[in-house]
């Protein structure tokens, strides 16, 4: 048994879902990782990591535009408005959300459907560095 880590960082530019399922099929291929788990942590408070649909753009607008609704940027619903308008509601959507994903390596692929990718969800309209630790066991 192995264990390895990587730290995935990818810069964004506002609000919107960032691919990482090319990122980290090839960290797993690089390594030549068998059959195992791989654990994805962000290190924040205001993005998150989600599974979603990756065939048709029209999901990602949707969730978007679904989120703000549901958690809108006004700052008199909110104590913690010291960043701006939307710096509480991303905290919000990140608790709503994951920021954890642990996913199956099987015969050195990531075991996804179809037409599922693994994002970045990032809550913020401004640009930010995020750090993604990626935490492979297995053999």
């Amino acid at each position: 048994m192995i264990q390895k880590f990587y730290n995935l960082v990818v810069s964004t530019s506002g609000q919107r879902l960032y691919d990482l399922t090319e990122k980290t099929c090839n960290w797993i291929k690089k390594n030549n990782f068998k059959n195992g788990i791989i654990n994805l942590s962000i290190q924040h408070t205001s993005a998150s990591l989600i599974v979603q649909e990756n065939a048709d753009p029209d999901v990602q607008k949707d969730l978007i535009n679904y989120f703000n609704k549901l958690v809108p940027m006004n700052n008199d619903l909110y104590i913690h408005t010291v960043e701006g308008k939307d710096d509480m509601p991303a905290h919000i959507k990140s608790a709503l959300t994951n920021n954890q994903i642990s996913l199956s390596i099987k015969d050195s692929k990531l075991i996804l459907g179809t037409w599922q990718g693994i994002y970045l969800f990032e809550h913020r309209l401004n640009d930010h560095q995020r750090t993604i630790v990626h935490h492979y066991i297995g053999n």
